[in-house]
């Protein structure tokens, strides 16, 4: 493994034509966190799965919160700065096109956040129970970019009008969103498999 800014996963594509995926684990997770989602979702495809760096309460995270839902925006930009500096060093170390993100909880959070900051990071999202990561964000222009959001109707840590917010603001970008609430909470379910595999061979 090659010594790059983040601890992190490299799964080489075994279809060399996909995109890769840039995989951002929720609070608590690791690099290895969602590999097997991954692969399910888009088999073959390369896979780039960096370790967040903050620690809350020994949890590796993207980015530092004040409290749930309360994030210290400061950290926001700089960690997702940080991050799209690491996957440029990725994508000339491994030979990638630019990823797709796809982010669970704080790991759809900072992807968002790059989205927004840098948006040449990232060929598109799949964004798993994303909130809006900064209160005033820069104008991004997104044309070009897929996203698909999956928000839960019973999430208690997100409010519906929250995610709602961040699908406007990244239509109103220019990226293709898709954004789709199901009815469950916080954590991922089987249709969130089904949808985002099924976004990956129609996208």
């Amino acid at each position: 493994m090659k010594e790059l800014s983040f601890i992190h996963r490299f799964e080489p594509a075994l279809t060399p034509d996909l995109p890769p995926l840039l995989l951002l684990h929720g609070t608590g997770g690791d690099e290895n966190d969602l590999i097997s989602l991954g692969k399910m979702i888009s088999p073959g495809a390369a896979l780039l799965s960096p370790r967040g760096k903050v620690l809350e309460n020994g949890m590796p995270r993207f980015f530092r919160r004040l409290a749930e839902g309360v994030f210290d925006e400061a950290d926001v930009k700089a960690r997702a700065n940080e991050l799209a500096d690491f996957i440029a060093e990725a994508r000339e170390a491994y030979g990638l096109q630019a990823p797709v993100g796809v982010g669970f909880s704080n790991g759809a959070n900072i992807a968002a956040a790059l989205l927004m900051l840098r948006p040449e990071a990232l060929a598109g999202a799949v964004l798993l129970r994303a909130m809006v990561p900064l209160s005033e964000p820069p104008k991004a222009d997104l044309a070009g970019k897929g996203v698909l959001m999956l928000s839960g109707s019973m999430d208690p840590i997100i409010p519906a009008e929250n995610s709602e917010r961040l699908a406007e603001f990244l239509s109103e970008s220019g990226a293709s969103v898709k954004h789709t609430v199901l009815p469950v909470g916080h954590g991922l379910s089987q249709q969130d498999l089904s949808l985002t595999q099924n976004w990956f061979l129609n996208r």
